[in-house]
């Protein structure tokens, strides 16, 4: 919560109360994937007229209350530089996190994060659930996903709290799926205009002959760093690069790793509708 993977969609309250009868029906437990738990409850006290007049701390406490555990990365809706937390209601499940902790990270008390870092993370988790700083967010995110939907750049709508999707296999057509055009969009907006995006789409989630769906590229917002004249600056480059889409050129791998290979795969640019090595 919310959706990362399409720009930060939530989750509504009765969505989680539904999970939790069905957990409960198989005593199975919930634990919350909860990195923007607090756009997720923005969105829900906009939109559900239910919880309009309850405060945001309140609509988290009620989310929270309805899952077993929580993890979170504190990059996010913890508005720190680094840092996570795994939260759990279970004490006999905490002991064994807790162990594998010593292993991997250090002693719970000196393990992992600094003072610094933990202090920054403590501040963070409050200052998130300020009504007024969250609605500056998501409007920063509509307001560019606003200009390039006027621009004819192909976007996913409507758009979330934290980034704008765009559908590259619509905007780079003349790629095909195996020619990567979500990487090709990601390449090109580097090249352009010095900007860093990510590929959601036959990279990332490509399983053998099984294309994703969806070839997306997310633009996702850093908190508190982008002026509107920074999103200006990306609609520009954006504009620039439609002039010339028919130019850029698609993707092949050279090599890749067996699981996760979007991480460290290597790619050299071919033509875009040249067939595959082996094809």
């Amino acid at each position: 919560i919310t959706n990362n993977s399409v720009g930060g969609q939530p989750v509504s309250m009765a969505n989680v109360r539904a999970v939790r009868r069905v957990a409960e029906k198989f005593n199975k437990p919930i634990i919350f994937d909860a990195a923007r738990f607090a756009e997720n409850c923005y969105f829900i006290k906009c939109r559900e007229e239910e919880f309009a007049e309850t405060s945001l701390l309140d609509i988290a406490h009620e989310l929270f209350g309805m899952g077993d555990g929580a993890v979170v990365s504190l990059k996010k809706d913890g508005l720190a530089n680094m840092g996570g937390v795994v939260a759990l209601r279970s004490e006999e499940v905490t002991e064994r996190v807790r162990n594998q902790q010593i292993l991997y990270e250090g002693f719970t008390t000196y393990g992992g994060m600094s003072g610094r870092d933990m202090e920054a993370a403590a501040v963070g988790l409050e200052e998130v659930l300020n009504f007024a700083y969250l609605g500056h967010r998501v409007e920063q995110v509509r307001y560019l996903g606003q200009r390039l939907h006027d621009l004819g750049v192909p976007t996913v709508r409507p758009w979330g709290g934290h980034a704008v999707c765009i559908e590259a296999g619509k905007m780079l057509s003349h790629i095909p799926t195996e020619r990567f055009p979500g990487h090709a969009l990601v390449v090109a907006l580097y090249r352009e205009g010095g900007i860093r995006t990510v590929e959601l789409g036959s990279l990332m989630f490509g399983d053998g002959d099984k294309p994703p769906a969806l070839e997306l590229v997310r633009l996702a917002l850093p908190r508190r760093v982008y002026t509107q004249s920074h999103l200006d600056y990306v609609v520009a480059t954006f504009k620039r690069i439609l002039d010339k889409r028919e130019r850029i050129r698609g993707f092949e791998i050279v090599h890749q790793a067996p699981f996760l290979r979007h991480f460290t795969a290597k790619l050299r640019e071919v033509d875009a509708k040249a067939q595959p090595v082996g094809a």
